[in-house]
């Protein structure tokens, strides 16, 4: 009897199906929305690209995509360089002084900020940062609004994400440290090489892949952020800390501007398919 071979695309068929579900035909919709003028209520009216015309002349709408470059250093680059130091200085000292198991449980600690809930973390970073009787104003003994001073408040920000997201690249890259041949360090010890070389001219290089697949989902993270802003700061004061994710929900449900709402998280959504392509195009061109 003859044995037919279909190959591995009926095992994609479930992906794709869920695919098209969650993520093409809700971004088809929303295309379709921001064309139009509506409230939420009733029948749309059909306005072709005058919310994207729009937009190209909103300030605010300038302004959030400024404040995300300054939340995709502190989510994306700087977590990415501290991750790589803290993850190789686990690897490479700690874990060969005290022991893998001090070094797990060290690797552990960073990682909880990623685990606790948004809301939860947003809520006792608040507390702590209270212009009253916020813990980091009494231990230095400051008066500084941190989260409603305009000229604070996304500096602020910009260190709470770099806590929240510092654990996910050391995960990442501890675990990429273990597929480095140990030959490699042995040797460099042996000529003498201090520990920052072996980093820069081994751990690097050989954990590449990991810094690409680190930076790609911390910028996307960054891009699309907005419980940390809507739990922390609404955007504000001012639009200090606006963000196009926040910037699309107050129109959205505030302002009951659903078309221009869904021109913002159209746009944000392309920009974030652009980001993820030029990524993709970078890697495949490393040796």
């Amino acid at each position: 009897m003859r044995v037919r071979k279909k190959g591995y695309w009926p095992y994609l068929v479930p992906s794709l199906v869920l695919f098209l579900a969650v993520i093409v035909v809700p971004f088809l919709m929303n295309l379709g929305v921001s064309l139009t003028r509506w409230s939420g209520v009733g029948t749309p009216r059909w306005v072709g690209l005058e919310n994207y015309a729009r937009l190209l002349e909103d300030e605010r709408f300038w302004l959030s995509f400024q404040n995300n470059v300054a939340l995709i250093f502190a989510m994306a680059i700087v977590p990415t360089v501290l991750g790589l130091l803290l993850a190789a200085a686990l690897f490479d000292y700690v874990a060969k002084r005290f022991g893998p198991r001090t070094a797990s449980t060290l690797r552990a600690l960073y990682y909880l900020p990623q685990v606790l809930p948004v809301a939860v973390a947003g809520v006792v970073w608040g507390w702590l940062l209270h212009p009253s009787y916020g813990a980091v104003n009494q231990a230095f003994g400051l008066e500084l609004d941190w989260l409603g001073d305009p000229d604070l408040a996304l500096a602020t920000v910009m260190a709470v994400m770099v806590w929240f997201q510092l654990g996910y690249p050391v995960v990442i890259f501890m675990a990429g440290l273990q597929r480095v041949d140990p030959a490699y360090y042995e040797a460099a010890e042996l000529d003498g090489a201090s520990w920052w070389r072996k980093v820069w001219h081994i751990t690097v290089p050989q954990i590449r892949p990991e810094i690409f697949v680190v930076l790609l989902t911390c910028t996307i993270a960054a891009l699309k952020v907005f419980g940390p802003i809507f739990v922390l700061t609404r955007g504000g004061p001012g639009n200090a800390t606006l963000v196009p994710s926040y910037f699309s929900y107050l129109n959205f449900f505030q302002k009951s501007n659903v078309g221009y709402g869904s021109a913002i998280a159209t746009v944000l959504a392309l920009v974030i398919v652009v980001v993820t392509f030029l990524f993709l195009r970078v890697q495949e061109r490393e040796p």
